[in-house]
């Protein structure tokens, strides 16, 4: 077995070759991240003794307020388990990983560290459980959009809605300037003003991400007024809805959360994306009005973990006792 090292990179001009085929853990993501206020992007990499890379995480760590304290606190993210070459050993090279990038955050005073969108419900969970996180059960709801026609998953109600609404005058598009994306940021704050855990980037994350060749900035309007919108990504086979918001009072006609959403899926379709993965969907409560929504459009939920980590030795005691299985 080779001698692996850790090198964690805070810079893009310092990034080496690595694979962009995992778009939430690419350099193309880490060079949007480092142009957003309040953001700074970690780049953990594994090489072995001949500087060969084997694997690279991305890791964000968010600058986050609060009306209650702590007031101002950082929070890290991370999308998945990382990228790695065709011949590593991910049971030995994700826990160099995840050690590294628990004390790199840690120096930073991070509040919490949470991973989520893994590829698969028990992946790394002895590692996981090593390093002192504790899993909370989530659920993922994907759409396949290879096997059949988008509309052919919609019931015949939803069609007829979505006719209604587009004869009604809502369109979906793509954002065409940044006067549109800033107004669904508008938006998606007060859509989450009250939810602690979902975080919101700033602007600047949103102008960024129209401009990449692998994001998409979604706005649904009526009469040239922004009623809704979605921040999609697109990496490899696959598109993932990251953020969705709509105005929270109905439309007479159509709720413009439906028009929203089905144009996310239809021009993933079109785009030649075999899934689309929708990324905040929620906890399993029985009823959750959202997760019957996005499941309406034809798509399959599974049982997932996301893990968090408190470097705060007694608060994620207590959450570890809250949360045990």
């Amino acid at each position: 077995m080779s001698d692996y090292h850790v090198d964690i990179i805070k810079g893009g001009n310092a990034l080496p070759e690595l694979s962009d085929r995992n778009m939430f853990h690419s350099p193309e993501m880490f060079h949007i991240l480092e142009k957003v206020s309040g953001c700074t992007p970690y780049m953990i990499v594994v090489k072995d003794d001949k500087n060969n890379v084997h694997a690279h995480l991305l890791a964000i760590l968010w600058r986050r307020g609060s009306w209650i304290p702590p007031y101002l606190f950082t929070q890290g993210r991370v999308y998945g388990e990382g990228v790695y070459s065709n011949d590593a050993e991910k049971r030995v090279l994700f826990p160099l990983m995840l050690g590294a990038l628990g004390k790199a955050f840690h120096n930073k005073l991070c509040l919490c560290i949470e991973f989520s969108d893994l590829s698969s419900k028990m992946f790394g969970y002895r590692d996981f459980r090593q390093h002192g996180y504790f899993p909370i059960s989530w659920i993922h709801i994907h759409n396949s959009l290879h096997s059949l026609a988008p509309e052919e998953r919609l019931s015949e109600q939803l069609l007829r809605n979505i006719d209604k609404g587009y004869n009604a005058g809502i369109i979906t598009r793509e954002a065409d300037n940044d006067d549109e994306i800033l107004e669904f940021h508008k938006m998606l704050k007060n859509y989450y003003r009250f939810k602690f855990h979902r975080y919101i980037p700033s602007p600047s994350f949103f102008l960024q991400l129209a401009k990449s060749q692998y994001g998409r900035v979604y706005v649904t309007l009526r009469h040239e007024k922004v009623i809704g919108g979605s921040a999609v990504v697109y990496s490899g086979s696959n598109a993932y809805l990251w953020f969705v918001a709509s105005r929270r009072k109905s439309h007479p006609v159509i709720h413009p959360d439906v028009l929203t959403v089905w144009h996310a899926i239809k021009a993933s379709a079109d785009d030649g994306r075999r899934h689309i993965y929708f990324m905040n969907v929620g906890l399993p409560f029985r009823a959750n009005r959202y997760r019957e929504f996005i499941l309406s459009f034809g798509g399959k939920q599974v049982s997932a973990y996301r893990w968090f980590h408190f470097t705060l030795k007694w608060v994620n005691k207590i959450l570890s006792w809250a949360y045990r299985e």
